[in-house]
């Protein structure tokens, strides 16, 4: 491995010595650095002592070997986007809170940059969502791991979301939203609207209403070979999509489908930690004084 993509937020104090530490460790192996422009302009305090290229996401991707991802799992969502379909790992260092995605801790940092240059890691094939419509949206990056979410826009009504599923027609929700989940978002917004969590290696997809005004409706688990597609009536005529944390206000006249992507995402894992530990471990499972 020579070449090494890293992006992230702005980093706090309290998390310098360990980004420091990363930086040095990486070049003392001759490691080829490139750091995304957004992440070079909010620490350049930080990063002032060290040498690197510097990429910008905005002007088409770039292949490199890995790319490294400093913050939450927010952060890891960001990075995702600059990779699209070149299908490159991602390894996720977590500066941030609960860190599904990204499930490194500060006091790991140097051991599974070890482990990633001496290529002693597996890598995790995890599926996203395409959204495909009639209009131009999200500056062309239309995929997400998490979720793609259809939400009203204001506080005043809920919106009715006639949905199809593979053409034929499934419901009408009157709801403050709709989303669909893959099995990785499945820990995210969808289970915070009381879908079920998956495994990441399930083939499937949770359609999961936000708020509905049925209190018979409940989230549903389908193929992730489906395809929906869906029409949206609201009392404003606006309302929002999103696409893992991106969102764009859109009115009644979009077309939309929703289909699993041709691509994945490729997570890197070191240290074995299994994803049943990690739920435990994040979700504080079986922490109970009386155990």
């Amino acid at each position: 491995m020579k070449n090494i993509a890293i992006h992230g937020r702005k980093i706090k104090f309290t998390s310098f010595k360990e980004v420091k530490a990363l930086f040095h460790q990486l070049i003392s192996r001759k490691i080829q650095l490139s750091v995304s422009s957004d992440f070079m302009s909010l620490n350049e305090v930080l990063l002032s002592d060290f040498l690197f290229d510097i990429y910008n996401p905005k002007r088409g991707k770039k292949n490199f070997d890995a790319f490294i991802s400093i913050g939450g799992d927010g952060t890891f969502l960001e990075t995702l986007t600059h990779v699209g379909s070149l299908e490159i790992p991602i390894l996720g260092i977590n500066t941030g809170r609960l860190g599904f995605l990204a499930s490194i801790a500060q006091d790991q940092i140097r051991g599974a940059i070890d482990k990633l240059l001496t290529g002693d890691y597996e890598v995790e094939k995890r599926s996203l969502i395409i959204l495909t419509s009639n209009l131009e949206l999200f500056d062309g990056v239309n995929y997400g791991l998490n979720e793609f979410s259809i939400l009203r826009k204001d506080s005043s009504a809920m919106i009715v979301i006639k949905s199809y599923l593979n053409g034929d027609f499934l419901n009408s929700y009157w709801a403050d939203g709709l989303m669909v989940s893959t099995p990785t978002g499945s820990t995210g917004y969808s289970l915070s609207c009381g879908g079920p969590i998956l495994l990441p290696e399930n083939e499937n997809f949770i359609i999961s209403p936000v708020s509905p005004h049925n209190l018979n409706i409940r989230p549903l688990i389908v193929p992730d070979t489906s395809e929906f597609s869906f029409e949206v009536e609201s009392r404003t005529n606006n309302f929002l999509i999103s696409l893992d944390s991106r969102s764009q206000t859109v009115n009644d006249n979009i077309q939309m489908n929703v289909k699993k992507a041709p691509f994945k995402a490729y997570l890197i894992k070191v240290g074995g930690l299994s994803f049943v530990e990690t739920l435990r471990n994040k979700l504080s499972w079986g922490l109970d004084k009386r155990n």
